[in-house]
């Protein structure tokens, strides 16, 4: 009975948290189908589309670099605060802009909801967890990912539609939902964010970060909750607070220490290293991807709904074994798959249509790319980088690694409309591919499973 009350108190905190991750990934994939309707109203050239993509992700960056300072200094609940107050701005922001610099500079205030909320929710998420149920418990922040990008694109589809056939009486009404129907898709943010602004406050601090500022009886609170039992909960107290150093605050210089040093490298690699094996890139452009197969704007993106449904799902089975299973392993079966997946488009590019092949191989090619993917990068990325370093600078350490994150999605959000351009479809997805070959390598060479390890031990196989 014990069991199940910690489960359950855990699986509260971890969804409410989580909600975060839904803003992540609503804010991150409403953008792919308003880049061809944003770029007809503006007359924007290819440098500008993808400044436009880029922008959210430039503001993404510049809110990874505060998220860890914030976090350590207001508290991991009250930065999930200031992400929800982030979102809200940008989605009102963007429905009412005057013009594309307007339109810009609430994309970058979204963007910077984006980097606080990728840190704190799964570094929030994580030290609330149980070591049993760390992995299931933070893979929740990337399955609320995946269902933000499934409302995304579900509503870019269903909004697109209805503005082909919708007419209002009131001016402004018409001109957000019919006229220039990315307005409403932009908007449609708003009232998840002011959800996650409301049910914050219905969940405790994080008592490691309590137990950092010498908290302790309210750490010793929260963990009473978490694990049922106060024996427990007072062990494990002890436990952080012997990895704390007695409530000292987070100190910079100990990124330079030797142990930790290497954590942060490798939390580094693994963050940058990810992007640019082709998932953004799928994701922000999915249909002008499928458009240059030519295919029509409402089946591109019906078959952009289809990746967002393909990667949902698998998260949930990802969500399911990644304890089981362990981390590594599923880097290395999906990131394998992937491979495979990126080859067999970029050929569907090269010769498809001299062969014939009908548009369900190419759609087919993508949906098993996202599957892959879903089952083992995304899933396993933000687990990794939530318990892989020492409590004292785990937000700064988070923040180093997600500015490294953002710069590589920037990059690929940024580039990916030039390499289509220049590099051809088939070109770009083969460098994709070529991409994944790295990334397995690190993983297998420097990173240590992490499955079933309280976070404690995790630090100590660092500083050991």
């Amino acid at each position: 009975m014990k069991q199940r009350a910690d489960i359950s108190y855990m699986l509260f905190l971890a969804v409410t948290a989580a909600v975060g991750g839904l803003l992540f990934g609503y804010d991150t994939a409403v953008i792919s189908g308003t880049v061809e309707l944003v770029t007809a109203r503006f007359g924007l050239d290819s440098l500008q589309q993808g400044w436009y993509v880029g922008c959210a992700l430039a503001g993404s960056i510049a809110g990874v670099l505060c998220a860890g300072v914030l976090s350590d200094r207001l508290g991991r609940r009250r930065t999930m605060l200031v992400s929800a107050v982030l979102f809200t701005v940008s989605a009102v922001g963007c429905a009412l802009c005057a013009d594309f610099t307007q339109l810009v500079v609430y994309r970058i205030v979204g963007g910077l909801g984006i980097g606080v909320v990728s840190i704190v929710s799964p570094l929030y998420i994580s030290e609330v967890s149980a070591a049993r149920r760390r992995g299931m418990l933070v893979s929740f922040y990337q399955l609320a990912v995946t269902m933000g990008f499934l409302a995304a694109y579900t509503v870019n589809y269903l909004l697109l539609r209805m503005g082909q056939t919708a007419g209002f009486g009131t001016a402004w009404v018409q001109r957000i939902f019919v006229d220039e129907v990315w307005r409403g898709m932009l908007g449609a943010e708003t009232l998840p964010a002011l959800l996650f602004f409301v049910i914050i406050f219905f969940i405790p601090e994080s008592p490691r970060w309590l137990a950092l500022r010498g908290r302790t009886d309210r750490a010793l609170r929260v963990l009473g909750r978490i694990n049922g039992d106060r024996a427990e909960a007072a062990a494990e107290l002890a436990a952080i607070e012997t990895a704390v150093g007695g409530g000292q605050t987070p100190q910079w210089r100990l990124l330079l220490s030797k142990g930790i040093r290497t954590a942060v490298l490798v939390g580094t690699a693994i963050a940058i290293l990810g992007q640019f094996m082709g998932v953004n890139a799928v994701l922000y452009y999915g249909p002008s991807i499928f458009e240059r197969a030519g295919w029509s704007g409402s089946d591109s993106l019906f078959a952009q709904i289809l990746v967002g449904a393909v990667n949902m799902l698998t998260t949930v089975l990802a969500l399911a074994i990644i304890d089981r299973v362990g981390r590594k392993k599923l880097v290395y079966w999906g990131v394998s798959g992937m491979v495979l997946s990126l080859l067999l488009i970029g050929t569907c590019f090269l010769t498809g249509e001299r062969l014939g092949l009908p548009d369900g191989v190419l759609l087919a090619a993508f949906l098993c790319y996202v599957f892959c993917c879903a089952i083992s990068v995304c899933a396993v990325v933000w687990v990794l980088l939530s318990e892989m370093y020492p409590i004292r600078v785990r937000g700064v350490a988070m923040s180093i690694a997600g500015f490294s994150l953002w710069t590589g999605t920037y990059l690929v959000g940024q580039l990916t409309p030039w390499m289509l351009a220049n590099l051809t479809p088939a070109g770009t997805f083969f460098l994709f591919a070529a991409m994944c070959v790295p990334y397995m390598l690190l993983i297998w060479k420097a990173v240590p499973e992490m499955s079933g390890r309280t976070l404690e031990e995790i630090e100590r196989y660092w500083t050991r």
